[in-house]
């Protein structure tokens, strides 16, 4: 067998172990499992410390941006006109929010922590000095006083809004930025806090809210199931709540945004529990995107997490008291706030009913600037971006008994709203990025086991043919010597006649001298030249 014949058949085994070998892993998926189990058992926050510590102190920064409504015709209003609004801001601070107090429970399957967040102010991300920058809004303390007298007695209710009067409490105010976001000094809380020591006598949006947390949370670390990794167990010693009117509606549902399981699928949706809302929503699969050079998947809200319960039924549990029900697009909070009675939507009522959008000028709700959306990576199920938008809102009505609230249409009147921003850094990026390439490399090995064999068989066809090819071309050239030989040798040899009769002996009267010639036998002589 020549070293031809060696390669050929050489390269043809080794072609059709490959190709075999390789859809053999295809179909079983093993290279795929074996990672896939690999990313179940690391992401877990007990047997990966890296991706503890990273859950622990969440890398990227996280920045605030708190956008502002300035009322620019509050007499119009209280005659009963139309509000006018005008958008002020950002003012943004940058969020910390390192997890303190982490204990792991029951054998590592559930983990205790405390997520306080603290605000430092971000001058050159702002538009705008707070400590500067004045604000007329609604005098939310006194909405709130006149929300919580509603069910007294009419002369109780007179008797209040003069002595409101007297102390010039009026139901719009003006303070500086800093003022209604980190609190101040309220006069009618402080005439209130003298009587009622209970009641704290400082006001602010954030009061109190900048180095404390939002509750006592225990986690799932997935050590059972990575389908749970990140999942609440409770909030507060609690495994559901008990404000709203169904057992649904009260569920503690989900992560609480910073983490999500492995393997995400595009079909499923993710449930966030937000303590800021009282409740958990659920996100639907939107749009692959990119970040960084991320693949990731981008989660939204779905338009039915705040809609009537006219359209989605499911909702009809966070109305109360039960029955009482508000529009598309906005939810009442203050079943668990104390106080005002504060509505909480998206910005500019993005994806509420447009009876909200269009009972105050200056609205202009738009998808790029006021969804909410987080983009996570499926493979890890790590946030690559998140912007969640929430805006807050007071329900302003007439109240017997103030004067000043006569002639008030119904209004869900716009306070500010909320921007929260996070962005994977660049190094987290780059370790992210090499993860994936090598779960990309080793996932699809069979897929390149395959493609090798392939090119393999492609090459073996090919030899095939050329050896072919060149066993034609041997044939044709011996041929062709052997034809040319023949032909050769007839040009130039001659056969004589076979004779019976003896031979001639040479007399005197035969001149010409002729060889000797045997009958017996056939002779080859030279042609001779015929003689004319």
């Amino acid at each position: 067998m020549t070293r031809r014949s060696c390669a050929i058949y050489a390269t043809g085994i080794l072609c059709a172990h490959l190709l075999i070998v390789g859809i053999a892993l295809v179909v079983a998926q093993v290279f795929q499992t074996m990672i896939y189990n690999r990313l179940k058992k690391e992401l877990t926050l007990t047997e990966a410390s890296r991706v503890f510590e990273s859950w622990k102190n969440p890398p990227p920064p996280v920045y605030m941006e708190y956008y502002f409504f300035n009322v620019t015709n509050p007499e119009v209003f209280l005659a009963g006109g139309k509000a006018a609004v005008t958008q002020i801001g950002p003012y943004t601070y940058r969020e910390y929010r390192p997890r303190e107090n982490v204990t792991f429970l029951e054998n590592g399957t559930k983990v205790y922590a405390l997520n306080p967040k603290t605000f430092v102010f971000v001058p050159e991300k702002s538009r705008g000095n707070p400590e500067v920058d004045i604000l007329r809004t609604v005098n939310i303390p006194a909405v709130a006083v006149m929300n919580e007298l509603n069910s007294y007695s009419f002369l109780l209710r007179t008797f209040v809004s003069m002595w409101m009067n007297s102390i010039g409490v009026e139901i719009f105010m003006t303070r500086t930025v800093h003022e209604v976001l980190w609190g101040f000094k309220d006069p009618l809380l402080s005439k209130i806090h003298a009587m009622k020591p209970e009641v704290d006598e400082m006001f602010g949006l954030m009061w109190k809210k900048n180095g404390t947390d939002e509750g006592e949370f225990v986690f799932l670390t997935g050590e059972r199931d990575y389908m749970e990794y990140g999942r609440i167990d409770t909030w507060n010693g609690l495994t559901e709540m008990s404000w709203w009117s169904s057992n649904q509606s009260n569920m503690i549902n989900g992560t609480d945004g910073s983490v999500f399981h492995p393997l995400l699928s595009r079909k499923e949706l993710l449930y966030i529990f937000a303590a800021d809302l009282c409740r958990s929503i659920h996100l639907g699969y939107v749009e692959d995107v990119e970040v960084k050079g991320i693949p990731a998947y981008r989660f939204a809200p779905p338009r039915d997490v705040l809609q009537s319960p006219k359209e989605n039924p499911t909702n009809a549990g966070f109305c109360v008291p039960a029955g009482d029900c508000l529009g598309t697009g906005v939810l009442k909070v203050s079943v668990c706030r104390e106080g005002a009675p504060i509505v909480v939507s998206f910005p500019h009522f993005y994806q509420a009913d447009a009876m909200y959008i269009n009972a105050v000028e200056g609205l202009s709700p738009n998808k790029e600037e006021h969804e909410t959306y987080l983009d996570l990576n499926p493979t890890t199920g790590v946030p690559i971006r998140a912007c969640k938008r929430a805006q807050l809102n007071i329900i302003l009505n007439r109240v017997p008994g103030f004067p000043k609230t006569k002639h008030l249409n119904v209004t869900i009147f716009p306070i500010m709203f909320v921007n929260e921003t996070a962005t994977i850094d660049d190094d987290s990026a780059t370790q992210m990025r090499t993860l994936l390439l090598i779960v990309t490399l080793v996932s699809n090995f069979p897929l390149l086991i395959v493609g090798m064999g392939v090119i393999l068989l492609v090459v073996f066809v090919l030899l095939v043919c050329r050896s072919r090819q060149k066993k034609n071309e041997v044939k044709r050239i011996d041929f062709t010597e052997a034809f040319h030989s023949f032909t050769t040798a007839k040009d130039e040899t001659a056969y004589t006649q076979v004779s019976d009769k003896p031979e001639v002996e040479p007399s005197e009267n035969n001149h010409t001298n002729q060889p000797m010639r045997n009958g017996s036998y056939i002779a080859m002589s030279p042609v001779e030249a015929q003689k004319c």
